[in-house]
């Protein structure tokens, strides 16, 4: 019926195929049958190629250093203008899509990375961001490494980067992480370099595979608890930076160490107040093992940290909370946990073990569960669209919510989050 519909047909397809390509690694290859014209419609080093003043008569041309299904991809873009993804070989498709100047491809698939980012793929994705130069990706890597910290330096993937960028990691001022948790995992990723290298993995040639990287870990702002149960005994320092750093706890003239002993700036957690005001009444706020809940979304992602509470109405009193997130009914997070409240309107916060990231345009619900004999005060006049710094909240009431809480008063009055 027309170009593309004919295109269509020849994709993938020997009909009318004047040229083959040999794709992917020697003993991974497969043969892929192509078309010069419209290869060479839709990328302009395809058209060199072919038609340019270098161009070489091949029948065959191999490619070892892009794996077949990407290839596949790209080439059914360019053939049947279809983009076809999937978490497995979209980078690799991003490779195709740079090496061979299919931009529209390219700018999909980082669309698609950056939609199915997360605390477990982050330090490998900014790792390849940089790669690739996608300076977006690079940022919506950091945010999620900064906010997440913890999880992503655990995740598996911490330990398949590079060393410029494990680095670049452990230079980071603003990540939200104890340094113990960033000790243990430089030595985690020491291990697996140790297995790439081909070397066993001893004590010195994990040191030996950090290298100077060691001294961007923040070893003397650890607890000295922390410290002389874990770094200290770890076998990774020497014993003269393992005495020095002990010094450096205990000593009135402290010594010179190669270890930065400033501690980091993480991220500042901002709060979102949905109330205008708050009350209490002789028989209100009360709490009888009933549910206080709320709906909200964001037109920008964000990381709920924890949420901020009111307090008794009646003096101090501590209370048991038993804090949720949930998205479309399903547990993201949950935390039981106590507060002690100081008598005054003032919100408490509780938090969740690790941030929750929060993606835009979808409603999620905060639940709070307290357990506590005060009445407590409670929220009035509430809004339901906050604007916090360049985030935008919005509210809506809970089917969840079976003590009062809605969008115009009850509890849960502040959502604690980074952005």
């Amino acid at each position: 019926k027309n170009y593309k519909d004919m295109n269509s047909v020849m994709f993938n397809n020997e009909m009318m195929a004047d040229v083959h390509f040999v794709v992917g690694p020697p003993g991974g290859t497969q043969r892929v049958p192509g078309h010069k014209y419209v290869l060479a419609v839709g990328s302009s080093v395809f058209h060199a190629m072919f038609y340019g003043e270098l161009a070489e008569d091949q029948d065959e041309i191999r490619i070892p250093d892009v794996e077949p299904p990407s290839f596949l991809a790209m080439l059914k873009y360019i053939y049947c203008d279809e983009i076809d993804l999937c978490a497995d070989t979209v980078l690799a498709t991003l490779y195709a899509a740079k090496k061979y100047i299919v931009p529209h491809l390219a700018r999909a698939c980082v669309n698609f990375l950056e939609t199915s980012l997360s605390a477990k793929n982050a330090c490998v994705l900014l790792s390849q961001s940089c790669l690739f130069e996608e300076p977006d990706l690079t940022q919506r890597c950091w945010e999620v490494i900064d906010a997440q910290a913890e999880l992503a330096l655990r995740s598996e993937g911490f330990c398949d980067i590079d060393v410029q960028t494990l680095e670049s990691i452990l230079r980071r001022e603003t990540l939200n992480a104890k340094e113990m948790v960033v000790f243990e995992a430089a030595l985690s990723w020491a291990e697996v370099e140790c297995q790439r290298r081909e070397l066993p993995p001893t004590i010195e040639n994990k040191r030996l595979a950090l290298g100077k990287a060691i001294y961007l870990i923040r070893i003397p702002t650890m607890a000295l608890e922390d410290f002389a149960n874990g770094a200290a005994q770890s076998g990774v320092l020497t014993l003269n930076e393992t005495n020095d750093i002990f010094l450096w706890y205990t000593a009135a003239n402290k010594p010179e160490l190669l270890f930065c002993s400033k501690p980091r700036k993480g991220l500042s957690p901002q709060r979102c107040h949905r109330f205008q005001s708050c009350a209490y009444r002789s028989n209100q706020w009360r709490y009888r093992g009933r549910c206080d809940s709320i709906q909200f979304a964001v037109d920008k992602r964000v990381f709920i940290a924890g949420f901020g509470l009111y307090g008794s109405s009646c003096g101090s009193a501590e209370y048991s909370a038993k804090i949720e997130l949930k998205r479309q009914g399903m547990p993201m997070a949950q935390r039981i946990i106590k507060y002690f409240s100081d008598g005054s309107s003032s919100t408490f916060p509780v938090w969740f073990e690790y941030p929750v990231q929060i993606e835009p345009d979808t409603f999620y619900t905060a639940s709070v569960v307290l357990d506590g004999n005060e009445l407590s005060y409670f929220g009035q006049e509430g809004m339901t669209e906050v604007q916090c710094g360049k985030v935008t909240f919005q509210f809506q009431c809970s089917s969840d919510s079976t003590n009062g809480t809605g969008v115009q008063g009850g509890q849960i009055p502040e959502l604690v989050f980074y952005a």
